[in-house]
C-alpha cells in the first residue's frame, strides 16, 4: 500500500503544478474568442 499512496500523492502534486490553458477554458481568452466569433458572424450575413 505504501507505494500506491506515493504514486497517489505524486500524481495529485504534478495536477496541482499544471498551469496549461485549454482553449474551452473560461477567461479573457475565451471572452475575446467568442466576441470575435460573433462579430464575424454579424457581418457575414446577408438579408434576401
Amino acid at each position: 500500500m505504501k507505494t500506491n499512496t506515493r504514486f497517489i500523492k505524486n500524481v495529485v502534486e504534478t495536477a496541482a503544478k499544471n498551469d496549461t490553458v485549454m482553449p474551452w477554458a473560461r477567461g479573457a481568452r475565451r471572452k475575446a474568442f467568442i466576441a470575435k466569433r460573433n462579430a464575424s458572424e454579424t457581418s457575414a450575413r446577408k438579408s434576401a
